[in-house]
């Protein structure tokens, strides 16, 4: 079960003016599933989007980012679960042509309007005509309302759906955000990291919609990991129907804050629920590094100890075994690091305890103070690097038995 996170229920996810989402059962690796969603913009709708920077990318990735170069409007994302069509070569770039060119018939629309996206098992072909024959279905399904739907299907080892919404009213006028995101496991930010969509009718520029998208990225699906994992097919997609008649065209508007940080705000609650649903997780852990002379090498810190092994199994077993974690922030990466002015503090609940100062175990510490924040199911370690200003903060969770289970059965 997912730590402290369940699905919004469906009325708490707001229509945005200008987008209706559809699902289907196209049998695309198992039967009796909606393994197909289909989601139509209105006309004029912009989309802007960052991905994953593994080079063994999937196909839909690759076409995503040659639409998107295109500069086209965007009328529909198409999203199938079950296959990821990727390392699937030319054949696989065909399949996701092939979808494209059908919801662009449908939907009377040029290809380029259309952005595919795929999630499952890598190295195995998408059967396309399958796809294709599920289309119609997920067509007639399209309702503005049906967001927490369309959360379910883009589900693979998920748990639990996973979805956000906002609405905010500007000089009279009423702007929503609403997304979606899949993600339980193989999740190593290196763009953003899974499958995650974010909806707007408010109305933004394309220099700005990508601004948005990279800056809610990094304040959201950067800073999550499960396992140190980067998938062939990571995507994060902003998209922007303007159907609100809020319109920014520049940082200068008085629209542009609020706006933007709502999307950060449900990117931010879309990426948590991701580690919190994390592959056997049992543990939401916040890794926040200050002190560090850049926000570079903070990260490097909190990815250090949100990475390794040792510190997440030790999370699991509930052991204060809390070398592990100044272990990693030495092999972090940061070569003049003096270790004597590191400082290292546990917490959960308001609480916190010093672990470790001076180069070694603060004379404060009881390990009876660290084994009790241990058994907390929300934990939080906080380091000072002692050497700058600068901060970051990263979520992950612990690594259990059940994180060998999942993967191992993973395609049975």
């Amino acid at each position: 079960m997912p730590v402290n996170y369940a699905t919004p229920a469906p009325e708490a996810l707001f229509p945005v003016a200008g987008v209706r989402l559809g699902t289907a059962e196209a049998g695309i690796r198992k039967k009796n599933r909606r393994d197909l969603t289909l989601i139509e913009f209105a006309a004029g709708s912009r989309a802007a989007g960052v991905f994953t920077q593994n080079r063994c990318c999937a196909a839909p990735v690759t076409l995503c980012r040659e639409h998107l170069a295109s500069d086209s409007s965007i009328r529909a994302l198409v999203i199938n679960t079950g296959i990821a069509n990727a390392a699937t070569g030319e054949q696989g770039m065909r399949a996701a042509r092939d979808t494209c060119a059908e919801v662009a018939r449908m939907m009377g629309c040029e290809a380029s309007e259309v952005l595919p996206f795929s999630t499952g098992v890598i190295l195995e072909h998408l059967p396309v005509e399958r796809l294709i024959a599920g289309l119609p279905a997920a067509q007639a399904d399209l309702a503005a309302d049906h967001w927490h739907a369309a959360a379910h299907a883009i589900m693979t080892t998920d748990t639990v759906a996973k979805a956000a919404s906002r609405r905010i009213t500007l000089d009279g006028k009423s702007v929503t955000i609403t997304g979606i995101s899949k993600g339980a496991g193989m999740i190593r930010p290196n763009m953003a990291t899974m499958l995650g969509f974010v909806a707007t009718d408010a109305g933004l520029s394309p220099e700005l919609l990508q601004k948005l998208a990279k800056t809610a990225a990094d304040a959201s699906f950067n800073c999550i990991t499960v396992d140190g994992d980067t998938s062939t097919n990571d995507s994060f997609v902003v998209i922007a129907s303007g159907a609100s008649g809020c319109i920014i065209d520049s940082e200068s508007s008085p629209y542009w804050p609020p706006v933007r940080d709502a999307v950060v705000a449900v990117a931010q609650e879309l990426a948590q629920a991701i580690v919190r649903d994390g592959e056997g997780a049992t543990k939401f852990i916040t890794v926040a590094v200050e002190g560090g002379r850049s926000v570079e090498e903070c990260r490097l810190v909190a990815y250090a100890i949100g990475h390794s092994p040792l510190v997440k199994t030790a999370f699991f077993a509930s052991d204060p075994n809390l070398g592990r974690i100044l272990a990693a922030i030495g092999y972090a990466g940061i070569a003049d690091l003096d270790a004597a002015g590191v400082r290292v503090w546990l917490g959960s609940g308001g609480e916190e305890v010093l672990v470790s100062e001076s180069g070694g175990r603060a004379g404060s510490y009881r390990e009876d103070d660290g084994s009790r924040i241990m058994q907390a199911a929300e934990i939080g370690v906080r380091v000072d690097l002692g050497r700058g200003t600068a901060r970051a903060t990263v979520w992950t969770c612990d690594l259990s038995y059940d994180y060998v289970k999942i993967n191992a059965d993973y395609r049975s």
